[in-house]
Protein backbone atom coordinates (compact mmCIF):
# COMPACT_ATOMS: atom_id res chain seq x y z
CA UNK A 1 0.00 0.00 0.00
CA UNK A 2 2.82 2.39 0.87
CA UNK A 3 4.51 1.71 -2.49
CA UNK A 4 1.26 2.48 -4.34
CA UNK A 5 0.79 5.75 -2.44
CA UNK A 6 4.39 6.79 -3.15
CA UNK A 7 3.99 5.95 -6.85
CA UNK A 8 0.81 8.00 -7.16
CA UNK A 9 2.42 10.85 -5.25
CA UNK A 10 5.37 10.79 -7.65
CA UNK A 11 3.05 10.94 -10.68
CA UNK A 12 1.18 13.92 -9.27
CA UNK A 13 4.42 15.65 -8.29
CA UNK A 14 5.62 15.30 -11.88
CA UNK A 15 2.32 16.67 -13.12
CA UNK A 16 2.53 19.63 -10.74
CA UNK A 17 5.98 20.47 -12.07
CA UNK A 18 4.53 20.54 -15.59
CA UNK A 19 1.27 22.27 -14.65
CA UNK A 20 2.33 25.52 -16.29
CA UNK A 21 2.87 23.81 -19.67
CA UNK A 22 -0.43 23.28 -21.42
CA UNK A 23 -0.33 20.48 -24.02
CA UNK A 24 -2.66 20.70 -26.98
CA UNK A 25 -5.14 17.84 -26.92
CA UNK A 26 -4.69 17.10 -23.23
CA UNK A 27 -6.78 18.54 -20.42
CA UNK A 28 -10.33 19.90 -20.50
CA UNK A 29 -12.14 22.89 -21.98
CA UNK A 30 -15.71 24.16 -22.33
CA UNK A 31 -17.78 21.47 -24.06
CA UNK A 32 -15.54 18.57 -23.03
CA UNK A 33 -17.43 15.34 -22.39
CA UNK A 34 -15.84 12.54 -20.41
CA UNK A 35 -16.52 9.13 -18.92
CA UNK A 36 -15.32 8.33 -15.42
CA UNK A 37 -15.29 5.35 -13.14
CA UNK A 38 -14.05 4.01 -9.83
CA UNK A 39 -13.68 0.46 -8.57
CA UNK A 40 -13.01 -0.41 -4.94
CA UNK A 41 -12.28 -3.94 -3.72
CA UNK A 42 -11.32 -4.87 -0.18
CA UNK A 43 -10.82 -8.08 1.78
CA UNK A 44 -10.03 -8.50 5.45
CA UNK A 45 -9.59 -11.67 7.51
CA UNK A 46 -9.63 -12.07 11.28
CA UNK A 47 -9.31 -15.69 12.28
CA UNK A 48 -12.11 -17.62 10.58
CA UNK A 49 -14.05 -14.43 9.79
CA UNK A 50 -13.71 -12.64 6.47
CA UNK A 51 -14.99 -9.25 5.40
CA UNK A 52 -15.32 -8.47 1.71
CA UNK A 53 -16.59 -5.43 -0.16
CA UNK A 54 -16.88 -4.45 -3.82
CA UNK A 55 -18.02 -1.18 -5.37
CA UNK A 56 -18.16 -0.05 -8.98
CA UNK A 57 -19.39 3.38 -10.08
CA UNK A 58 -19.31 4.41 -13.77
CA UNK A 59 -20.15 8.03 -14.51
CA UNK A 60 -20.15 10.89 -17.03
CA UNK A 61 -19.23 14.58 -16.90
CA UNK A 62 -19.66 17.65 -19.10
CA UNK A 63 -17.89 21.03 -18.95
CA UNK A 64 -20.38 23.90 -18.92
CA UNK A 65 -17.52 26.43 -18.87
CA UNK A 66 -13.75 26.17 -19.08
CA UNK A 67 -13.59 25.43 -15.33
CA UNK A 68 -17.00 24.11 -14.23
CA UNK A 69 -18.31 20.61 -14.95
CA UNK A 70 -21.48 18.74 -14.03
CA UNK A 71 -21.22 15.02 -13.22
CA UNK A 72 -23.45 12.04 -12.70
CA UNK A 73 -22.75 8.43 -11.74
CA UNK A 74 -24.50 5.15 -11.03
CA UNK A 75 -23.05 2.75 -8.49
CA UNK A 76 -23.35 -0.83 -7.33
CA UNK A 77 -21.97 -2.18 -4.07
CA UNK A 78 -21.90 -5.52 -2.32
CA UNK A 79 -20.16 -7.03 0.66
CA UNK A 80 -20.36 -9.25 3.69
CA UNK A 81 -19.10 -9.17 7.25
CA UNK A 82 -19.74 -10.77 10.64
CA UNK A 83 -21.31 -9.05 13.65
CA UNK A 84 -21.75 -10.19 17.24
CA UNK A 85 -25.05 -9.65 19.06
CA UNK A 86 -25.99 -11.02 22.48
CA UNK A 87 -23.18 -13.55 22.35
CA UNK A 88 -24.07 -14.85 18.88
CA UNK A 89 -22.19 -14.16 15.64
CA UNK A 90 -24.22 -13.45 12.52
CA UNK A 91 -23.16 -13.14 8.89
CA UNK A 92 -24.34 -9.89 7.31
CA UNK A 93 -24.59 -9.48 3.53
CA UNK A 94 -25.17 -6.10 1.87
CA UNK A 95 -25.98 -5.19 -1.73
CA UNK A 96 -27.42 -2.11 -3.32
CA UNK A 97 -27.48 0.55 -6.02
CA UNK A 98 -27.10 4.29 -5.86
CA UNK A 99 -27.02 7.50 -7.88
CA UNK A 100 -24.71 10.47 -7.51
CA UNK A 101 -24.91 13.94 -9.10
CA UNK A 102 -22.99 17.14 -8.59
CA UNK A 103 -20.72 19.89 -9.86
CA UNK A 104 -16.95 20.18 -9.90
CA UNK A 105 -14.68 23.20 -10.27
CA UNK A 106 -11.27 22.61 -11.89
CA UNK A 107 -8.13 24.69 -11.51
CA UNK A 108 -5.85 24.58 -14.61
CA UNK A 109 -8.22 22.17 -16.44
CA UNK A 110 -6.42 22.67 -19.78
CA UNK A 111 -3.15 21.28 -18.37
CA UNK A 112 -2.03 17.70 -17.85
CA UNK A 113 -2.36 18.12 -14.08
CA UNK A 114 -5.32 19.78 -12.34
CA UNK A 115 -6.95 20.11 -8.94
CA UNK A 116 -10.71 20.12 -8.43
CA UNK A 117 -13.26 20.85 -5.71
CA UNK A 118 -16.79 19.50 -5.96
CA UNK A 119 -20.17 19.22 -4.33
CA UNK A 120 -22.19 15.99 -4.66
CA UNK A 121 -25.61 14.67 -3.67
CA UNK A 122 -26.15 10.92 -3.47
CA UNK A 123 -28.96 8.47 -2.81
CA UNK A 124 -28.68 4.71 -2.36
CA UNK A 125 -30.91 1.77 -1.57
CA UNK A 126 -29.06 -0.96 0.35
CA UNK A 127 -30.49 -4.40 1.14
CA UNK A 128 -29.10 -6.08 4.26
CA UNK A 129 -29.56 -9.79 4.94
CA UNK A 130 -28.69 -11.16 8.37
CA UNK A 131 -28.36 -14.97 8.44
CA UNK A 132 -31.19 -16.42 10.53
CA UNK A 133 -32.79 -13.04 11.29
CA UNK A 134 -34.18 -11.83 7.95
CA UNK A 135 -33.51 -8.76 5.83
CA UNK A 136 -34.33 -5.07 5.49
CA UNK A 137 -33.70 -2.28 2.97
CA UNK A 138 -32.11 1.02 3.97
CA UNK A 139 -32.37 4.37 2.23
CA UNK A 140 -29.19 6.42 2.44
CA UNK A 141 -28.92 10.10 1.52
CA UNK A 142 -25.57 11.86 1.41
CA UNK A 143 -23.84 15.19 0.77
CA UNK A 144 -20.12 15.27 0.04
CA UNK A 145 -17.47 17.88 -0.75
CA UNK A 146 -14.68 15.98 -2.52
CA UNK A 147 -11.23 17.23 -3.49
CA UNK A 148 -9.79 15.72 -6.67
CA UNK A 149 -6.42 15.37 -8.39
CA UNK A 150 -6.29 14.55 -12.11
CA UNK A 151 -3.33 13.73 -14.35
CA UNK A 152 -3.52 13.09 -18.12
CA UNK A 153 -1.28 10.24 -19.24
CA UNK A 154 -2.41 10.65 -22.89
CA UNK A 155 -4.74 12.88 -24.91
CA UNK A 156 -7.77 10.85 -23.80
CA UNK A 157 -6.93 9.10 -20.51
CA UNK A 158 -6.39 10.61 -17.08
CA UNK A 159 -5.67 9.08 -13.69
CA UNK A 160 -7.91 10.58 -11.05
CA UNK A 161 -8.09 10.44 -7.28
CA UNK A 162 -10.88 11.77 -5.09
CA UNK A 163 -10.63 12.55 -1.40
CA UNK A 164 -14.06 12.76 0.21
CA UNK A 165 -12.83 14.80 3.15
CA UNK A 166 -16.07 16.47 4.24
CA UNK A 167 -19.43 14.75 4.19
CA UNK A 168 -22.84 14.11 5.75
CA UNK A 169 -25.08 11.05 5.40
CA UNK A 170 -28.44 9.94 6.76
CA UNK A 171 -29.41 6.25 6.91
CA UNK A 172 -32.98 5.26 7.85
CA UNK A 173 -31.79 1.72 8.77
CA UNK A 174 -34.77 0.12 7.09
CA UNK A 175 -37.42 2.53 8.35
CA UNK A 176 -40.49 1.08 10.11
CA UNK A 177 -39.71 2.90 13.33
CA UNK A 178 -35.95 2.25 13.30
CA UNK A 179 -33.72 5.06 14.54
CA UNK A 180 -31.89 6.96 11.81
CA UNK A 181 -28.12 7.15 11.72
CA UNK A 182 -26.82 10.63 10.89
CA UNK A 183 -23.10 10.88 10.22
CA UNK A 184 -20.88 13.93 9.81
CA UNK A 185 -17.38 13.08 8.62
CA UNK A 186 -14.10 14.87 8.08
CA UNK A 187 -11.55 12.36 6.83
CA UNK A 188 -7.97 13.45 7.32
CA UNK A 189 -6.18 10.24 6.30
CA UNK A 190 -5.55 8.16 3.19
CA UNK A 191 -8.50 5.83 3.89
CA UNK A 192 -10.89 8.41 2.38
CA UNK A 193 -9.16 8.40 -1.04
CA UNK A 194 -10.60 6.66 -4.12
CA UNK A 195 -8.73 6.14 -7.38
CA UNK A 196 -10.20 5.93 -10.87
CA UNK A 197 -9.86 6.71 -14.56
CA UNK A 198 -11.26 9.42 -16.83
CA UNK A 199 -11.72 8.97 -20.59
CA UNK A 200 -12.22 12.18 -22.55
CA UNK A 201 -14.53 11.69 -25.54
Amino acid sequence: MKKMILTVAAVFALGLAQAQDSDKGQGFAKGSLYLSGTVNISNESTGDFKTDSFTIAPGMGYFLTDNLAIEGALGYTSGNNFEEYLGNVYEVENSGVGINAGVKYFWTPANKFSLSLGGNLSYASIKTEVTGLGDYTSKVFGINVPVGLHYFVSDSFAITSTWGGLGYSSNDNGGNGADKTDTFSLGLDMSAINFGLIYKL
